[in-house]
């Protein structure tokens, strides 16, 4: 008997890079995202195939299981694998066929979706009320030591734990937690890929977090802080390199838009969080250096527009998506002149869609 589950993207609405700083952030999951149908098999053996990759991987449960590039996407539910078998999880010999209406390379976590959905999924077979907030760090745990990307939390979490027309409200550190009502009245969130994917292991992801540590061990040796996303505006002047000290100014001033974004939330006021959204991305493209070209033209020329009240990019950067919030009797003109814009700018045809705020990973027949 086949059974099928799904795990959808997600979208960071504010609080970019936070996750590993020990931050808050504010993501939601969305409606499109990762499909996978499980079947039992009678040997001791997993298959993983994709109806968009032609490269299938089939493993023997009693062989080890290692990180290799040459295989490619089904490194991410290898990760899952090995980690559930050495935790001491039963996984049962199946086939596992992934379907996917996510853009890759996008920063809408097609990756975390993956590595969820196959924890939920293998773990389903044996075992019930499955704790999603432990399977989301061991998901984490995944990518930190098995890909070697080192992430935060927040995509796991927010890919396990979404809920319709929720935001969360995540502290990073303590995975303390609430869900924020995301009523968008007559405006919509748009999504709007640069069509220009990125790869983490290859960008400066990596780079950042080394910055990152660098500022919080400077501040630490005068401060009882943490992480560097409770440290204060005033405590720069003890950074002396330009460019640790740019890379702290957008954790803690990206800490405060999150904390304002949610107020605004709260009641209502979407004009605000619309403004907080492009001092968001300016943070982002001068302060941490991670938007780029694409990115930049995509959400400094949607703040242009008719009926959008504001847009950043989301995700870490280096390519992907932005995020737009505009009124529906605009969004047709929106997509129109956006288009034409991007286009001339940077020769790439750009894709605007519609999302919805959606459940976390589910099983669903």
């Amino acid at each position: 008997m086949t059974k099928t589950y799904f795990a959808p993207g997600r979208v960071n609405l504010i609080g970019e890079h936070l996750d590993y700083n020990g931050g808050l952030v504010l993501p939601a999951a969305l409606t499109i995202g990762v499909t996978a149908k499980f079947t039992k098999r009678a040997d001791n053996k997993i298959v993983l195939r994709s109806s968009s990759h032609s490269l299938h991987k089939e493993i023997d449960l009693g062989d080890p299981i290692e990180f290799d590039l040459k295989n490619e996407w089904t490194n991410y539910p290898l990760g899952v694998i090995h980690q559930l078998i050495k935790e001491g999880h039963s996984v049962q010999p199946c086939d596992i066929v992934f379907d996917s209406n996510l853009p890759e390379g996008s920063g809408l976590s097609s990756s975390a979706a993956v590595e969820v959905l196959t924890g939920y999924m293998l773990l389903s077979q044996t075992e019930q009320n499955i704790n999603l907030p432990w399977l989301a760090n061991l998901c984490k745990q995944v990518e930190n030591e098995f890909i070697g990307v080192q992430c935060g939390i927040m995509d796991q979490f927010a890919v396990a734990m979404g809920k319709a027309d929720q935001a969360i409200l995540l502290n990073c550190s303590t995975l303390e937690h609430t869900y924020v009502h995301f009523e968008l009245n007559n405006y919509r969130l748009l999504i709007l890929d640069t069509k220009k994917p990125r790869s983490l292991i290859h960008s400066k992801y990596n780079e950042r977090k080394a910055e990152c540590e660098e500022a919080l061990r400077i501040l630490q040796v005068t401060s009882p802080i943490q992480h560097l996303a409770g440290a204060s505006m005033s405590q720069l002047d003890l950074i002396n390199d330009e460019t640790v000290k740019k890379r702290a100014r957008h954790v803690i001033t990206e800490s405060l838009r999150v904390k304002e974004a949610v107020k605004a939330l709260r009641f209502n006021d979407l004009s605000t969080f619309g403004r907080l959204m492009n001092a968001s991305h300016a943070s982002l493209k001068n302060d941490y250096e991670v938007t780029g070209k694409e990115l930049d033209v995509l959400a400094e020329e949607s703040q242009k527009l008719k009926g959008c009240l504001g847009a950043r990019m989301t995700g870490a950067g280096f390519g992907g998506c932005a995020i737009a919030l505009v009124h529906e009797d605009s969004i047709a003109e929106f997509k129109h002149v956006l288009a034409f814009k991007y286009q001339a700018a940077t020769s790439l045809n750009c894709e605007i869609y519609e999302s919805q705020i959606g459940d976390g990973v589910m099983k669903i027949s």
